[in-house]
């Protein structure tokens, strides 16, 4: 059995299915009930509370690790979810990391990551870490000002970052949990190319044949906006990439085309797929 964390969400949910589909045995964890594949076992749990994983956990040969925003907060304690997976005989965990754990590493949500990622590696079970860039489903934070406003609000509007389709986090996650080649890989995942919020905006609004207008935030009112729902630290190391990517974090990433066999896809793609939520 395989048990995936944040199985509601845009990366969890296609992992979810693809392993469905693959014929795996699986239980989606996530902290509210929901609907999930025929077959797939479900079973609500905050990770915040990491004895209430421990029923997921029963049984379990591999572990698909995200963790949600509350985790990163300072007192958090998400290493602890290592131990317990080595406790309950997990052999294999993929972690959802983050590409700023090696572009940012001083960054405090960095920081956090990379402590996690060492109790994986320290662990004795076989890992690997999946580190995207930024999201393409980040769009969707825009989703209802677009429906009532058509506008796009964001900040740095001319500065771009090679955003990555869940999609294809999500099927690397699965090469990962499925194929022992990949066990010690450490996976930097992006998009094909570097696009900016406005060059989004307007990938949207040609999908929907509609003017969709970019207003351009200020800092400040970005990481107001942000944490609403992430700790603040989160936000900053979050607003300092994306205020002025280094070259690490402007790099094509060839990793994508080295477990998948196909080369990444596109934003358009993302949004071609996803069209439904702006309308």
């Amino acid at each position: 059995m395989i048990v995936v964390t944040g199985a509601t969400g845009n990366v969890g949910r296609p992992l979810t299915q693809a392993l469905a589909e693959a014929g795996e045995q699986v239980t989606a964890v996530s902290r509210h009930a929901a609907a999930v594949p025929d077959g797939v076992r479900h079973v609500a749990a905050d990770l915040a509370e990491p004895a209430r994983l421990a029923d997921a956990l029963d049984g379990a040969k591999a572990l698909f690790l995200l963790l949600s925003g509350d985790l990163h907060a300072p007192g958090a304690r998400p290493a602890d979810l290592i131990g317990l997976a080595a406790a309950a005989g997990v052999r294999r965990v993929v972690l959802l990391s983050s590409q700023g754990v090696a572009t940012r590493p001083l960054g405090p949500s960095r920081v956090a990551m990379r402590a996690v990622e060492d109790a994986l590696r320290e662990s004795g079970m076989d890992w690997a870490l999946v580190r995207p860039g930024g999201f393409a489903s980040n769009a969707l934070a825009w989703a209802e000002s677009v429906r009532t406003q058509g506008t796009v609000a964001a900040p740095f509007g001319d500065v771009g970052v090679p955003v990555v389709d869940p999609a294809d986090i999500a099927g690397v996650a699965a090469a990962c949990l499925l194929e022992d080649r990949h066990a010690g890989g450490v996976y930097e995942l992006t998009g094909p190319e570097v696009i900016t919020p406005r060059q989004q905006a307007e990938a949207i609004a040609a999908a929907l044949g509609s003017p969709v207008r970019f207003h351009e935030l200020t800092r400040d009112e970005a990481r107001a906006a942000m944490t609403r729902f992430v700790p603040a630290e989160l936000a900053d190391d979050t607003l300092d990439i994306i205020a002025a990517p280094n070259p690490a974090e402007l790099r094509i990433s060839p990793d994508v085309e080295r477990v998948l066999g196909r080369a990444p896809r596109p934003f358009d793609d993302w949004v071609a797929r996803n069209i439904a939520a702006f309308r």
